[in-house]
């Protein structure tokens, strides 16, 4: 049978360009419109709460409809192949945050101690260890569907992983950030960031969802409502990357190279976690369409609730914003590196039962 040939859209296909345009037009703009950038960076839901108006706004709009996607009722399927998401549980919550914050502290405070401050130390290891603490929750059904994998079980993958998140985000982030750096995390700041934005788009999102299908159904609900919300998530995207890097712009003119020092400990941990996870499915015996999204998951993050707690702890205009928007900005190539990898091994795993369908379940 002729495999299906599996497309990213104009947007996924390019997404690190559109990232790296953003960035230049943010700099762009908080070098010569700076009031217009000042004016957006002072409006806060409270004053010294770092919540941003127009940021959080721009969140919801990225984040609602990603909730939306996500089915909760797939979790009772759970029992039927519970080896792979065990081992994705394993990697995303005791492994990954943990080896982040190591390989961080080691970059950060050692072998780039000579080109960055102490102060930008801190900040870069907070920025990675958030980014690794939030798992994926949308990209990865892109990543899944090109790597051949189970639509119906990314989805349960998923799924559980939102709702451990609901409790083991906020309290991993305040430990690690306070024991790899100087600084100090509140604790009511991130649990309000929890709430913000993961508890209020994740009822938004549920509740329309359960009456949008209730009332129009699945078909209508997947093929015709959700694409409608694309073209709003990429320009919400968009814009907010826009208004992050106009609030860094006076940080970070004349030093783009901490940028790059910024991707390489994600890139390290990135192929740790993904290779770790995908040996650990071999070694069980998982088949191919479960190991593969499990490895995916294990790779990629959630970015937006990234990028909106570390400017909920720390402002928009640090540097912990700056590392989880570099995030943003390798996960394309390197995942798309990883879907590559996963395609060419994939008779080490057993065949198992193919998947019911193989259109994406976004």
């Amino acid at each position: 049978m002729t495999a299906t040939l599996k497309r990213l859209n104009l947007f996924e296909r390019y997404l690190s360009v559109w990232v790296a345009l953003c960035m230049i037009a943010g700099l762009a703009l908080g070098k010569f419109v700076p009031s217009l950038i000042g004016q957006l960076r002072t409006m806060e839901f409270g004053k010294g709460s770092q919540i941003n108006v127009p940021i959080a706004i721009l969140i919801w709009l990225m984040i609602i409809p990603m909730m939306m996607k996500v089915d909760f009722g797939a979790i009772r399927n759970v029992g039927q192949k519970p080896r792979g998401l065990l081992v994705t549980l394993f990697v995303n919550w005791l492994v990954k945050p943990f080896s982040m914050a190591l390989i961080a502290w080691i970059f950060f405070r050692h072998i780039f101690a000579g080109w960055i401050t102490a102060g930008e130390a801190d900040q870069y290891i907070a920025g990675c260890i958030i980014l690794a603490a939030a798992p994926c929750t949308a990209m990865v059904f892109v990543w899944s569907y090109l790597a051949d994998g189970d639509p119906a079980y990314t989805l349960v993958q998923v799924s559980v992983n939102d709702l451990i998140m609901l409790i083991l985000f906020a309290p991993i982030v305040r430990f690690l950030v306070s024991d790899a750096s100087s600084l100090h995390v509140p604790f009511i700041v991130l649990l309000y960031s929890v709430i913000v934005f993961i508890v209020i788009p994740l009822v938004v999102g549920v509740a329309l969802r359960l009456w949008l299908t209730g009332t129009r159904g699945n078909q209508w609900f997947n093929q015709v409502f959700l694409p409608k919300f694309n073209p709003v998530t990429i320009v919400a995207l968009l814009a907010t990357l826009v208004l992050i890097f106009g609030f860094q712009s006076a940080n970070i003119r004349g030093k783009y190279f901490n940028v790059v020092l910024i991707a390489i400990p994600i890139l390290i941990q990135v192929y740790f976690n993904s290779s770790l996870t995908y040996s650990l499915m071999r070694l069980f015996k998982v088949e191919y369409s479960v190991a593969a999204p499990g490895a995916l998951i294990g790779a990629s993050n959630f970015f937006e609730l990234a990028v909106a707690t570390a400017i909920a702890l720390f402002g928009p205009g640090s540097g912990a914003a700056l590392a989880t928007v570099v995030g943003v900005l390798v996960e394309v190539p390197v995942m798309l590196s990883v879907c590559n990898a996963c395609n060419r091994t994939r008779h080490w795993f057993p065949k198992g039962h193919p998947a019911v369908s193989r259109e994406p379940a976004i």
